[in-house]
């Protein structure tokens, strides 16, 4: 072979093996998407984004400049994440002039809030998009006022796709997921999550003590006139009296109870005699 053609043949390889390198090392938007996903649950709020319906994780705010806008905004404002900081920047200025033009009024009429490191909010979206990630995040409520943004992240190089590891990473630099057993999540999160578990007895805590045992009545004072027996009294009333004789002898109309010191003597169910 020719010099000239071997040298174009090896240098023909070597391009087509620095691309196979550099497709190797670019990801793929989809498995980001699925990665995110799969890191945080998002939270799905009411169609006029009032109220929470179904809450999915709590993220914290760890970067400053975070600014939102109260959620009867027709769009939420733009924030982008840049040297380690959150700004509104052109693209801030491009959303607040289209709010202008939707003919609902000026950005300016909504309540705005901004977030500072250690807030926290939800994730209501998530867009793997072809320079960065796009979330939109949703707050709680402040003086009856839910706020929500859009967030971008960029890509460290806006045109090469990183892997999904390398995309989580960064946007894990400007917030994270916080375990639900320290998100100290507000309790107005919508119907379907405003339900509290009660929380279980701490550890060593000691039993509670058992019920009282019932007290019995006093005993009648002791100035009480003793029971008596009266001649036409019914057996009720010497049993209520008395209480129930040692011994009864039925002798057809006639009855006797026989008590430890007395006997009454019934006629026809009444006493007739007393000894």
């Amino acid at each position: 072979m020719h010099p000239t053609g071997w040298f174009r043949s090896f240098a023909l390889i070597i391009l087509i093996a620095m691309f196979c390198i550099t497709l190797a090392a670019q990801g793929d938007p989809a498995a980001i998407q699925q990665k995110l996903s799969t890191q945080i649950k998002l939270t799905r709020t009411t169609a006029d984004r009032t109220d929470i319906v179904t809450a999915g994780d709590v993220v914290v705010i760890h970067k400053p400049g975070l600014l939102m806008y109260a959620v009867a905004s027709p769009m939420p404002p733009t924030n982008t994440y840049k040297g380690g900081k959150i700004t509104q920047g052109w693209g801030g200025f491009g959303r607040d002039l289209a709010i202008g033009m939707s003919g609902n009024g000026t950005a300016a009429d909504y309540p705005h809030r901004p977030f500072v490191p250690d807030e926290k909010c939800w994730v209501t979206s998530i867009q793997v998009q072809k320079d960065g990630v796009l979330l939109q995040l949703y707050s709680d409520p402040y003086n009856d006022v839910r706020y929500y943004a859009n967030l971008k992240i960029p890509f460290p190089d806006k045109k090469v796709v990183p892997p999904a590891d390398v995309a989580f990473a960064e946007v894990s630099e400007v917030l994270a997921v916080v375990p639900p057993d320290n998100s100290n999540a507000p309790a107005n999160q919508g119907s379907q999550s405003a339900q509290n578990a009660i929380p279980p007895p701490a550890e060593g805590a000691t039993a509670p003590p058992a019920p009282m045992a019932a007290i019995a009545p006093p005993p009648p004072p002791a100035d009480a006139p003793p029971p008596t027996v009266s001649i036409g009294q019914t057996k009720d009333q010497v049993t209520a009296a008395f209480g129930q004789p040692v011994k009864a002898a039925n002798l057809g109309a006639k009855t006797i109870f026989y008590y430890k010191d007395m006997k009454v003597t019934f006629l026809n169910g009444k006493v007739s005699d007393v000894q």
